[in-house]
């Protein structure tokens, strides 16, 4: 049982709150609440004049949307993985040597958030400008070495559309893989199968993250022990931007980031004393939940786990901030609306239903299934025991899932990698001299932490010295590279 007047908290604050990136939607009046019902107002559009091809793609090639580097090929459209699941896509291939360059995938999180929120306000090959209609070519885009693949997944998520069942990590993975293994069997990108794959995703991505990873790997073992026929997918790298992964470790961090961070407290004394309660209340208060549900918990435990810490600690906790940048002042204007810029470029790009943000259905299926407080840790050890070369960033104006949670669940890490990377001190992490972070590496493990950079970290200036994106481009390309994490 929420306290009264937390509940009246967490449904003020996230209306403030929630104006940055909005990843993660607002249910039950919270931030990454649980609503009681499915929404009658979510996106579950599927076009009548569509003609499916189940196990083929549908592609638009080189509409001249977003990229516009003369002789960069670009392709969007679908991915049939079955009659009634069309998964949404938007390639563009390296803007130097892309016969040869890596393949990096990108996921925005939610769950239920469209992708195309990092392709435009992030690390795309174009940027949305204030005004939502138009948009500029960013130098700093991950398509510069890289070919780099943006997908709307689940299904019914940004333009993907179909029957909308995906409520787990794992259902979500075994999707992403089926979609795959169509891509990657087509003429236009068979030549990618060969080169190195990365998997690059944020905020609850710290879930999908090691799950798609790990699955992948397992179906890798399987097609050698002929158990399972398909393309061998060849994950060498793992990036992870200011991911939920591990509730248990991440969840103290609300309090003590709302208390004392780089930039300013949150929220008052009182406030934060009764946050304490509901962390520390036995049987019923957040900490003991989380417990419960992953202690062989069913779903409406771990549901209810969800619904009760954000309820009465996360939303309460973060005041009238921007809870995706804390830096941010009211009258901020980016990142804008995608809605309107995507809505005049739809047909180009073989878009075939309205694009939404965040589909509340896909939403709702994760929280009554209660993914979102189960931990994915032991799934992100064995990906990184496994040889696969592993980055954790974050930027550190970001509360909702701010660096001290990350630190903290990097530090229960148990991997071959540990002892070392907790032995290790923080170094600067400088862009062509100029201080952006600091950062550590053990291995094939890296984490950086981004000064004055917020929950979408190429997508704001570092510490206001560098070019947007640029930090981030700098941890993206030596990773890709196979590089431990440096100073420049």
């Amino acid at each position: 049982m929420r306290l009264p007047w937390l509940v009246l908290l967490a449904a003020i604050s996230p209306v403030l709150a929630a104006k940055g990136p909005g990843q993660i939607p607002v249910r039950g009046g919270a931030i990454g609440g649980v609503g009681s019902f499915k929404s009658t107002t979510a996106k579950a559009e599927i076009p009548q004049s569509s003609v499916t091809k189940p196990g083929a793609l549908r592609v638009v090639e080189n509409s001249g949307v977003c990229e516009t580097t003369p002789g960069v090929f670009q392709a969007s459209g679908y991915g049939d993985i079955a009659a009634n699941k069309s998964i949404f896509f938007w390639y563009f291939a390296a803007r130097h040597n892309p016969t040869t360059a890596p393949l990096a995938l990108w996921f925005n999180g939610g769950p239920g958030s469209s992708s195309m929120m990092g392709l435009l306000q992030e690390l795309g090959p174009c940027r949305i400008t204030n005004d939502s209609s138009s948009v500029t070519l960013n130098p700093y885009s991950w398509n510069n070495n890289a070919n780099v693949l943006f997908i709307d997944q689940p299904v019914g998520v940004g333009f993907s559309y179909g029957t909308e069942t995906v409520g787990t990590s794992q259902e979500a993975g075994a999707d992403i893989w089926s979609f795959l293994q169509i891509f990657l069997k087509d003429a236009r990108f068979s030549h990618l199968a060969v080169q190195d794959l990365a998997i690059w995703t944020e905020s609850y991505g710290g879930h999908y993250g090691p799950t798609f990873a790990t699955h992948f790997l397992t179906q890798n073992a399987a097609i050698s022990a002929g158990t399972v026929k398909g393309l061998h997918l060849n994950l060498k790298t793992l990036g992870i931007g200011n991911g939920l992964t591990d509730p248990i470790s991440q969840y103290p961090s609300y309090l003590t980031y709302a208390a004392s961070n780089p930039y300013h407290p949150l929220f008052s004394a009182d406030v934060l004393a009764q946050a304490n309660i509901s962390w520390n209340t036995p049987v019923t208060g957040c900490k003991a939940l989380i417990i419960a549900c992953n202690d062989h918990g069913n779903n409406s435990v771990c549901s209810n786990a969800q619904d009760v810490c954000n309820g009465e600690i996360l939303g309460p906790l973060a005041a009238d901030f921007d809870v995706y940048y804390v830096l941010s002042g009211k009258n901020d204007t980016y990142p804008p609306d995608l809605t309107s810029y995507l809505a005049s470029v739809r047909t180009k790009i073989g878009g075939e239903v309205t694009w939404q943000q965040s589909n509340l259905n896909v939403y709702d299926n994760f929280a009554e299934a209660g993914d979102w407080m189960r931990t994915s840790l032991p799934d992100l050890e064995s990906v990184i025991d496994s040889g696969v070369r592993v980055v954790i960033y974050d930027g550190d104006a970001d509360y909702i899932l701010n660096f001290d949670g990350v630190e903290a669940m990097i530090a229960s890490l148990r991997t071959k990698f540990s002892t070392q990377f907790n032995q290790e001190v923080f170094k600067p992490y400088t862009v062509n001299g100029l201080l952006a972070g600091q950062f550590k590496t053990a291995g094939t493990f890296s984490y950086v932490r981004i000064y004055g950079a917020g929950h979408e970290v190429p997508h704001t200036r570092s510490n206001g010295t560098l070019a947007v994106g640029q930090a981030a481009f700098q941890f993206f390309q030596q990773t890709m590279a196979h590089q431990s994490l440096s100073a420049t």
